[in-house]
């Protein structure tokens, strides 16, 4: 993912989000009808799924500085390895 460097970073990362999650359900309506050619499809939804997990957590440092009174610029897209690890 690509950090969005404008004024509108939250809009432009929530925008992706919900792009992202139709993708997300389009590919799971897909499995569930039976449709994966090769694996093709589940290798895209891992990938997405790994990408949003990215989002969510450049959304959440963003606020998080901007709550702490810093500048929210300063958030940066973290690796999938590390966004992977973390718990609800």
């Amino acid at each position: 993912m690509q950090q969005p460097q404008d004024a509108n970073a939250e809009h432009a990362i929530l925008g992706r989000i919900s792009a992202m999650v139709s993708d997300e359900k389009a590919l799971r309506d897909l499995l569930a009808g039976g449709d994966d050619e090769g694996g093709d499809q589940r290798e895209r939804l891992a990938a997405l799924e790994r990408e949003l997990d990215q989002c969510w957590d450049l959304l959440r440092q963003r606020r998080a500085l901007s709550e702490a009174g810093e500048d929210p610029g300063g958030a940066r897209v973290r690796p999938s390895s590390t966004v992977e690890g973390y718990r609800s």
